[in-house]
C-alpha cells in the first residue's frame, strides 16, 4: 500500500534554500537601504554623507551593525522583561514573514526539476500579507507598553491607531484591483499582467492610495508620528539599545523592501519585462532577467520612500487622521464603486 504522506525531501530542501536566500537578501537590502538613505539625504543637503568606512563609505552599514552588536544592552528595571524582549522580536518576525508569498521570479529549470522562485503560492496571498502586517502593530504596542515609559507608550498608541486607520484605506483600495483580477494569488496576478497590461493602467488611483498607505504602514515621513523626536523624545523604542533597537530599525527597512515588492507585484507586473521575447531566450536566462527587472522596480520604490522622507515635512497628528479617515477611505470607496460599475457595464 502506497503511503499518501510520503514527504518530498528534495522539495523541502529547495524551499529551505529559497527561504534562506530570501531572508539573507532581505537583510542585505535592508542594511544597504540605510546607506542609500544617508547618501541620498547627503546629496539633497549638499553634504558628503558616510565616506570613511571603505570606498565611498560602502562598508558603513557593516560598521553600524558591529557597533549595535557590541553596544551595552540595557533593560530597564521597571519594565516587563519578557514583553520587552518580545516586542522587537515580533516586529522583525512579522516583517520577514511577508516575504513568503511574494513571487520573486518565474520557474528555474535545474537538475531536471522545476523550481518556483516563490516560497508559498497560496491562493489567498494578499489576505495573508494583510494578516501578517496587522500583527506587526503588536511589536510596536508591546515594546512601547513594556518599557514602562509614558513617552514610549504615547508613541506606541500613535503607531497603533495610525496603522489601523491606514490599513482600512489600503484594503479597500485593493478590493477594486481584486475585482479586476478575480484572484488573491500574487502569482496569478503577475501572470495576468504578463498576458495583458500592468494593473497601474487600470487602477492609478488605487495605486496612489496604496502607496500613501504604505508610507504610513512603514512609519515613513510624512507619517512618522510614532517616532516624532521633537514631541516624544525618540518614540516607542526610546528605552531600547543594542540589537533590540537594531531589530526595530531593521524591521522598518525590511517593511520598506517588502512593501516595494508588493507594489511592484500588484501594479507593475512583478518580474514581467515588457517587450521581452522570452521564447527567443534560454528559459533560465529569461527568469534571471525577470528577477533583475523585479529588483530594479523595487529599487525605484525604495528611492521614492527615501526621496519623500527628505522633501516632505511631517504631518500633525490631526492632519494624519483626517487624511486617512476623511480623504483616503472615501476615495478608496469611490474607486471601488466606479470600478464595479465599469466592470458591470463592460460585461453586459
Amino acid at each position: 500500500m502506497v503511503n499518501c504522506l510520503t514527504i518530498d525531501w528534495i522539495l523541502l530542501l529547495e524551499k529551505f534554500i529559497l527561504i534562506a536566500i530570501v531572508i539573507l537578501a532581505s537583510l542585505f537590502v535592508a542594511m544597504y537601504e540605510t546607506y542609500a538613505e544617508r547618501k541620498i539625504a547627503a546629496f539633497m543637503q549638499d553634504r558628503r554623507g558616510p565616506n570613511r568606512a571603505g570606498p565611498f563609505g560602502i562598508l558603513q552599514p557593516l560598521a553600524d551593525g558591529v557597533k549595535l552588536f557590541f553596544k551595552e544592552e540595557i533593560i530597564p528595571s521597571s519594565s516587563n522583561k519578557v514583553l520587552f524582549i518580545l516586542g522587537p522580536s515580533l516586529a522583525m518576525l512579522t516583517a520577514m514573514m511577508t516575504c513568503a508569498v511574494v513571487p520573486w521570479g518565474g520557474n528555474l529549470q535545474l537538475f531536471g526539476r522545476t523550481i518556483s522562485l516563490q516560497i508559498a503560492d497560496v491562493n489567498i496571498g494578499i489576505l495573508y500579507v494583510f494578516a501578517v502586517v496587522s500583527l506587526g502593530v503588536y511589536g510596536i504596542m508591546i515594546g512601547g507598553w513594556s518599557s514602562n515609559n509614558k513617552f514610549s507608550l504615547l508613541a506606541a498608541l500613535r503607531g497603533a491607531s495610525q496603522v489601523i486607520s491606514y490599513e482600512l484605506a489600503m484594503g479597500i483600495s485593493l478590493i477594486a484591483l481584486l475585482m479586476l483580477t478575480g484572484s488573491l494569488s500574487m502569482k496569478t496576478i503577475v501572470e495576468q499582467q504578463m498576458q495583458t497590461h500592468w494593473n497601474i493602467l487600470y487602477q492609478p488611483l488605487g495605486f496612489l492610495i496604496f502607496f500613501i498607505c504604505a508610507l504610513a504602514e512603514c512609519n515613513r515621513t510624512p507619517f512618522d508620528l510614532p517616532e516624532a523626536e521633537n514631541e516624544l523624545n525618540m518614540g516607542y523604542h526610546q528605552e531600547y539599545s543594542s540589537m533590540k533597537l537594531g531589530f526595530y530599525l531593521f524591521a522598518e527597512y525590511v517593511n520598506m523592501f517588502i512593501s516595494s515588492a508588493i507594489m511592484a507585484t500588484l501594479f507593475f507586473g512583478g518580474y514581467d519585462v515588457p517587450f521581452l521575447n522570452e521564447s527567443s531566450l534560454a528559459p533560465n536566462l529569461a527568469v534571471i532577467i525577470g528577477v533583475v527587472a523585479f529588483m530594479i522596480k523595487i529599487g525605484i520604490f525604495i528611492f521614492l520612500f527615501i526621496w519623500i522622507r527628505w522633501t516632505v515635512p511631517r504631518f500633525r497628528y490631526d492632519q494624519l487622521m483626517n487624511l486617512g479617515w476623511k480623504k483616503l477611505i472615501p476615495l478608496a470607496l469611490a474607486n471601488m464603486l466606479i470600478t464595479g460599475g465599469v466592470i458591470l457595464w463592460l460585461n453586459k
